[in-house]
């Protein structure tokens, strides 16, 4: 049976999401021939640490659904022996960049991208601890359904699970790598007020990601969409589409990978080279970051 991580990295209080999170474990394992490994990355305090612990302790009673729910200690337990069996150089070096002081949104991702490979994991599914489900016809919409029907299937063999796809012939043999959703809501990382106080120092913050080459167009275009995802309008239903996507214009939240993330450096833009398929969930609360899905060779 096929392992995936359903992984969420936090440092807040989410139980309300752990809790949504285990029962979008439970569909996964139940519609997919899956094991699912349900990974929390948890930096939080003491207090909500527990609570934390009591929420994943709720787990449906069902087979396929594994939880592991990590602190930092485990988690840097865990590094330590990795990194020394790797016998890297300067190795505590990279035990503080696995694993910093400060809250960093890479570097709890990149453990979540090992952790999975040291599970068996093939795909490894990221959601976002401040956000949610949407909700059509009163059941939860869960971004594993679309993810799963495309996640290491061949381009041409995925194009049958998704809405449409506009993929060139020769991009048909290529496996899908990355299915990502787009949200609706407020920004996906917490500068929205930096936008509405002075635009200009938003554009030269926001723009500081853009590849040094770009022109001041290129930049400003990638500025203008950066974080803001499907904007407000209500969600009405899936559109899934296979397609290729520049990994720039990619969000992390409700995102997953096979097999790619575990190759670096990660292709920064598409090329002839790599198929892509981008399949668009819409998220339901303020908040839900994701954006689109690749698919590499």
């Amino acid at each position: 049976m096929r392992k995936i991580c359903l992984t969420l990295p936090t440092n807040r209080a989410c139980t309300a999401m752990i809790v949504a999170l285990l029962q979008e474990a439970e569909y996964a394992a139940r519609t997919f021939d899956v094991e699912v490994h349900v990974l929390i990355l948890d930096s939080s305090g003491p207090a909500t640490f527990a609570e934390h612990a009591r929420a994943a302790r709720t787990a449906p009673a069902a087979a396929g659904i594994v939880v592991h729910h990590l602190g930092e200690d485990e988690q840097r337990d865990f590094l330590r022996e990795v990194i020394a069996a790797a016998g890297a150089v300067k190795q505590d070096l990279l035990l503080d960049l696995m694993l910093p002081d400060a809250v960093s949104y890479g570097a709890c991702t990149n453990r979540a991208f090992l952790i999975a490979a040291a599970l068996g994991c093939a795909s490894v599914h990221r959601r976002d601890s401040d956000s949610d489900y949407q909700v059509l016809g009163g059941k939860p919409v869960y971004p594993v359904h679309h993810e799963l029907m495309s996640l290491g299937k061949r381009a041409a063999d995925a194009a049958a699970g998704v809405t449409g796809s506009d993929l060139a012939a020769e991009h048909a043999d290529k496996p899908v790598v990355l299915v990502g959703s787009s949200f609706i809501g407020e920004l996906s990382v917490d500068i929205g007020e930096m936008r509405d106080l002075d635009r200009e120092v938003y554009h030269d913050v926001v723009s500081l990601w853009a590849p040094s080459e770009w022109s001041a167009e290129q930049k400003r275009e990638l500025v203008d969409e950066s974080f803001r995802g499907a904007g407000h309008d209500p969600f009405t239903g899936d559109r899934a589409d296979l397609t290729l996507v520049d990994p720039m214009r990619v969000d992390m939240c409700n995102v997953s990978f096979h097999g790619v993330h575990e190759r670096v450096p990660l292709p920064r833009r598409p090329t002839p080279s790599a198929a892509t398929t981008s399949c668009c969930i819409w998220c339901t609360t303020p908040r839900c970051p994701g954006s689109f899905t690749t698919a590499t060779s």
